[in-house]
């Protein structure tokens, strides 16, 4: 039976889980990219703080995860996760690629 707080963790997993992306990615490719240390854009962050805010990110979704790991099976959390994580990479992509908001 699927508790009524995994619908809320299963908010913030995706949300962790595709915002360590972009820090992960720049980090190791050398890059300077804005975190939340630095007060966010146009000031960026060097890339080894960049490396540990994405394993952070992603260290945090996974223990999100693995919370809802007996909830895994119903196909509304499911739903939820992947429909959420899509429109969190979206957000973001939007955010920071210099699109016409």
């Amino acid at each position: 039976m699927t508790e009524w707080w995994h619908y809320l963790v299963a908010v913030f997993a995706p949300l962790f889980l595709v915002n360590g992306i972009p820090h992960f990615v720049s980090g190791t490719m050398g890059r300077t990219f804005p975190t939340p240390f630095v007060g966010g854009p146009p000031r960026l962050d060097t890339p080894r703080r960049n490396v540990a805010w994405g394993g952070m990110n992603w260290l945090l979704g996974g223990v999100l995860l693995w919370l809802l790991r007996d909830s895994l099976n119903n196909p509304i959390i499911v739903a939820e996760l992947v429909i959420l994580g899509w429109v969190f990479a979206f957000v973001l992509a939007r955010t920071f690629s210099g699109l016409p908001r």
